[in-house]
């Protein structure tokens, strides 16, 4: 149904990163969009798009999805379109074949004219481009709100105020510029990878200088979080970047969509081992799909499983070298599963107490809306620090590791799990994840906040030149 009456039906481009953590989110805004009388046109490679999940047929005519050839890059594997098709270290040149859409998209824009376009922290090239066209800007953040914060300020009256960060050990306290208490830092092993982040990389330039470009020309900042759990986060984001910020809440997906018919048959088989274990005991363990930890993180993680003692579902996206002898040992007991596995399926069942998670923000507010407590294993950018945000909440508990290089311990990983799932002193911590959901599955609150950002689209829309 569309909420505007009579007023103009926008035409609204999306453009996100090439990362399925970064598709969904964008997909997902798209069809709410949509949902409120608005023509989307959504903007990614040919593969991604082809990958991507079937759209609802009654959002299809608003939903155009415009197919881009991502251009060869050397270094760059043929038939690489998203991250989770290359090596970390090779994302650089995934980022640099993205800056290679700058003139087919630029095409797109001029010759369709929509009046907005929704973009990531990538298209740093993008911002003049738009303005030129008289098009308004929002970036998206799929990022958390508390993340944005502690990676610094766009404004310079805030960085001059203060020490500049030029130690590994400077991002291991949380930054000045944060008015309130709080422990949000990285941790020492995290914090000597930062600086790749304000390096320039193969790409031409430093993923920092991307964002810092994208937000000086943006018009806007929405962002996939919500008040309620953000809140004092969310006030100083807009203070440091001088921007209307517009939490979009979490988009949590329905936890029925089924996906590829083909991969329906998988559900049958796992809701069998599912339904047989005790409700609230099965640890569910995904890394997403871009977490490459080395043979020996595997090999702790694994016998750290048996050594709990715990039920548990190992959802793996490629098959790989486990322990001698651990399947027969924790046969019946643990499920190691190879390939796409419905991850909302898993999480919804009754039978899952606690979901070991690599802290993607999209998988950890998957989790939390059916109430499920986390045990927390971050190995990218963002993840460390959304790890400690959810411990400051009470929701989750981190994985202890060696603060110089981040490795962990099989005991640590079963002490973990127990405190976490079976633990009288780790009740607090599934309660409050229970808590949680009353807010992360509330349907209505989060359709207040796409009614607010829809709102804005429409009330600003297309920009005069100049």
């Amino acid at each position: 149904m569309n909420s505007m009456g009579d007023s103009k039906k926008l035409h609204i481009a999306m453009f996100p990163w090439l990362a399925f953590g970064h598709l969904i989110p964008f997909l997902e805004l798209g069809k709410l969009i949509a949902q409120k009388g608005h023509r989307i046109s959504f903007i990614s490679t040919p593969r991604n798009i082809e990958r991507l999940p079937k759209i609802p047929s009654n959002l299809a005519p608003s939903i155009t999805f415009v197919k881009l050839p991502l251009p060869h890059v050397e270094n760059l594997p043929e038939n690489a379109e998203a991250t989770m098709d290359v090596p970390y270290h090779i994302i650089p040149y995934l980022k640099k074949a993205h800056d290679g859409l700058q003139q087919p998209l630029s095409q797109f824009l001029e010759t369709s004219a929509p009046d907005w376009i929704i973009h990531d922290f990538a298209p740093h090239w993008l911002p003049p481009i738009a303005t030129k066209l008289g098009i308004s800007r929002a970036f998206f953040s799929i990022f958390n709100a508390s993340f944005l914060c502690i990676l610094g300020p766009s404004k310079s009256s805030v960085t001059n105020a203060q020490e500049p960060r030029t130690e590994a050990k400077d991002f291991t306290v949380p930054p000045k510029w944060v008015p309130f208490p709080t422990k949000i830092a990285y941790r020492l092993f995290e914090a000597k990878k930062i600086f790749e982040n304000f390096d320039e990389n193969a790409s031409g330039v430093s993923d920092w200088f991307r964002l810092l470009t994208i937000y000086l020309g943006a018009d806007a900042l929405a962002i996939k979080t919500c008040t309620e759990i953000e809140g004092e986060w969310l006030e100083l984001l807009g203070e440091l970047h001088d921007i209307p910020v517009i939490p979009v809440g979490l988009l949590p997906p329905p936890a029925q969509e089924s996906g590829d018919s083909n991969k329906d048959s998988t559900w049958g088989t796992i809701v069998e081992w599912l339904d047989k274990q005790e409700k609230g005991s099965v640890v569910f363990i995904a890394l997403g799909s871009e977490i490459q930890p080395t043979q020996q993180d595997f090999t702790e993680l694994a016998l750290g499983f048996e050594q709990s003692g715990l039920p548990f579902f190992w959802a793996l996206r490629k098959k790989i070298e486990l322990p001698e002898g651990f399947e027969e040992r924790t046969r019946g007991r643990g499920f190691v599963w190879t390939g796409w596995a419905p991850q909302l399926k898993i999480l919804a069942h009754d039978s899952v107490g606690g979901f070991l998670t690599h802290c993607g923000w999209g998988s950890v507010t998957e989790a939390l809306q059916f109430g499920r407590a986390l045990i927390l294993l971050p190995f990218l950018t963002d993840q460390g620090l959304v790890a400690r945000f959810l411990e400051e909440k009470q929701t989750g508990v981190e994985v202890p590791r060696n603060e110089e290089n981040g490795s962990f311990t099989r005991e640590s990983v079963a002490k973990t799990l127990r405190f976490v799932i079976e633990d009288v002193e780790g009740k607090i911590y599934r309660d409050n994840a229970k808590e949680m959901a009353t807010i992360i599955g509330g349907k209505d609150l989060h359709s207040t906040y796409i009614d607010k950002f829809v709102e804005f689209l429409e009330n600003r829309g297309r920009v005069k030149e100049g």
